[in-house]
């Protein structure tokens, strides 16, 4: 199952036995990680893209994504993007 959040995808993958999370926001990750989530894999693929894959044993990985997106951490992670791009337009 897919799930789609503004500007990063979400994918759930797995049996119940080994159900993982996994997104290519960096700010999602780094989030799920603070709430407990354990981290199986980082990659980056051919064209820079992050993957950041965790155990979803619990299956709590959709609900702590959608706090992150209510969260003041998002809120921080939109200023640094709009910094970001600030600086890079000069």
């Amino acid at each position: 199952m897919i799930f789609i959040f503004d500007d990063f995808v979400v994918e759930e993958t797995g049996s119940v036995a080994q159900k993982t999370f996994v997104t290519s926001d960096l700010a999602t990750a780094a989030f799920l990680h603070m709430k407990g989530l354990k981290l199986i894999k980082a990659e980056s693929s051919a064209n820079g893209r992050f993957m950041f894959e965790f155990d979803d044993s619990d299956g709590s990985a959709i609900s702590l994504a959608y706090d992150f997106i209510n969260s003041e951490c998002s809120k921080f992670d939109n200023h640094i993007r709009l910094l970001k791009k600030m600086i890079y337009k000069k």
